[in-house]
C-alpha cells in the first residue's frame, strides 16, 4: 500500500476505509471488512459520531480492537455539538464508543453556527491532553479553510475531508490548490460516487474498462487511482464486504500512464468552476 504524508504528521495509506451508512449493513461483513483492510495496510479508517448516531463507531471499536495501533483513527464532532465545551464532551462521547485513548485527527464535520474559534480552542485543548494527535475540518471551502488556518495557525489544520469523484471534480478549481498552498492533506470521500459510478455500457464506462483492462486491473481502481495522482490526496472509499476492500487496496499500487490520466480527464471533463463546495 502507498503511502503518504498526512498534514506533515506521518505517514497514512493512500486508501482509506470510510464508513457512513455502515450501520446499515450485517455486522459480522462490515467487521470482517474493515480488519481485512488493516490486513492490506489500509489502516486509514474515517468515522463519525453523526453515522448511526454513534453506532458505527461502536462498529469500528469492535473491528479494530487488539489492533488499535494499526489503525490511524479519524472521527468528527457534529457542527450543533461544536461549542468549546460540547467538542470536549463529544470527543469523549466518541473515545467511549471506540473504546480507545485517543484519535489520530478529529474532524469538524462542517461548518456551522458556533464559532470556529470555540472549536479550534477545544481541538487544541484535546491535543494538550493527548486524546487528539491532530485535527481537521470536513466539507469546508477555500474561506472557511483560510478562516481555520488563520484561527488555528500556521501547520495546525492537518486535513480537509471533502466530497470528490470522476463526476464532481469541482475540489481541483480551488480548494485542492488552498489546501496544498497551507499544506493541508485533501481526504476525498465517495470516490465512487454514492451509487452514481458510470456503468461499464455507458462511454465514460468504456474508457475505465479499457484502461483496466490493459493494467490487469478493474474500472474501479482505475478510478480511484486517478482521483489520486496528486501526491496531497488521500481517498477513504467505503467496503462493506471484504471482496470489496482487496478490490480498493490494490488501487494503492496501481500505476496509470500519462495517456491513461489524459483520457480518464477527456472522458470526466473538470468542467468550468462553479464556484460551490459540492457534497452530499
Amino acid at each position: 500500500m502507498q503511502m503518504r504524508t498526512f498534514g506533515g504528521r506521518g505517514l497514512v495509506s493512500v486508501m482509506g476505509q470510510g464508513t457512513w451508512n455502515m450501520e446499515r449493513d450485517p455486522r459480522a461483513e462490515v467487521v470482517q471488512s474493515i480488519r481485512r483492510g488493516l490486513d492490506l495496510g489500509m489502516g486509514h479508517v474515517d468515522t463519525a459520531e453523526l453515522y448511526g448516531m454513534g453506532a458505527v463507531e461502536s462498529i469500528v471499536a469492535e473491528a479494530i480492537a487488539g489492533r488499535r495501533d494499526e489503525v490511524f483513527l479519524v472521527s468528527k464532532v457534529m457542527p450543533s455539538h461544536a461549542s468549546y465545551e460540547g467538542t470536549l464532551r463529544a470527543c469523549e462521547k466518541s473515545l467511549q464508543r471506540l473504546k480507545t485513548d485517543r484519535l489520530d485527527c478529529y474532524l469538524l464535520h462542517w461548518p456551522g453556527s458556533h464559532p470556529l474559534e470555540d472549536t479550534l480552542r477545544a481541538f487544541d485543548t484535546l491535543a494538550a491532553e493527548g486524546k487528539v494527535l491532530s485535527y481537521g475540518v470536513s466539507n469546508f471551502d477555500v474561506g472557511d479553510l483560510e478562516e481555520a488556518v488563520r484561527i488555528a495557525g500556521p501547520g495546525k489544520i492537518a486535513c480537509n475531508q471533502v466530497l470528490y469523484h470522476l463526476e464532481e471534480r469541482e475540489i481541483e478549481h480551488a480548494v485542492i490548490p488552498a489546501c496544498e498552498k497551507h499544506k493541508v492533506t485533501v481526504v476525498g470521500y465517495s470516490p465512487f460516487g454514492s451509487g452514481r459510478f458510470p456503468a461499464p455500457t455507458t462511454a465514460r464506462g468504456r474508457v475505465l474498462d479499457d484502461i483496466a483492462k490493459v493494467r490487469g486491473a478493474t474500472a474501479r481502481q482505475v478510478a480511484l487511482r486517478f482521483l489520486a495522482r496528486r501526491k496531497s490526496v488521500l481517498l477513504i472509499p467505503k467496503a462493506s464486504r471484504a471482496g470489496h476492500v482487496e478490490d480498493n487496496a490494490r488501487a494503492g499500487k496501481l500505476e496509470l500512464t500519462d495517456d491513461d490520466l489524459r483520457r480518464i480527464d477527456n472522458a470526466f471533463p473538470l468542467g468550468p468552476p462553479r464556484g460551490e463546495l459540492p457534497t452530499l
